[in-house]
């Protein structure tokens, strides 16, 4: 596995649709396993720095608790019709608890920039997440049929 930044520098193009199609509803779908091996998918603000994705979600939220039982997690974009105008968009990789004071903070800056409010640390805790990749699909349809691109840690 590697990071964000360690993906978008082996796969330069495919990197920038990925943070595009990730970033662009303001919101993406992260898919965790819960507690009894079933799956649970649930909505996080995504937020791309330093070559990193970030995920941020509350604190004790179910699908935290899931990552930190268990790392995999699947990130995909949002789909808004059935022809999944754009592409659907995935990344499958394990999801790194971030606990650095300096990290964390500069999260909270680039979240206060990308949506006006970032959680205060000493008032509500929250969890923070960097998603190693492990691969990445984008799929898209059109009217020569599906086509997929991959790309795969080695």
């Amino acid at each position: 596995m590697v990071s964000w930044k360690e993906f978008a520098a082996a796969e330069p193009e495919l990197a920038g649709i990925g943070e595009q199609r990730l970033d662009e509803k303001g919101v993406l779908l992260v898919g965790t396993i819960r507690k009894d091996g079933t799956p649970r998918i649930s909505p996080v603000e995504p937020v791309f720095s330093r070559g990193e994705l970030y995920l941020g979600m509350m604190w004790r939220s179910k699908k935290a608790l899931d990552l930190l039982r268990d790392p995999r997690v699947l990130v995909h974009s949002i789909v808004l019709d059935k022809d999944a105008t754009g592409g659907d968009f995935k990344v499958r990789g394990r999801a790194v608890e971030v606990t650095d004071d300096a990290e964390r903070a500069q999260y909270s800056q680039d979240l206060l920039a990308k949506i006006g409010w970032a959680p205060e640390e000493s008032e509500e805790p929250y969890h923070l997440f960097k998603v190693d990749v492990e691969d990445v699909a984008f799929l898209t349809f059109g009217k020569e049929g599906m086509s997929l691109r991959q790309w795969r840690a080695e």
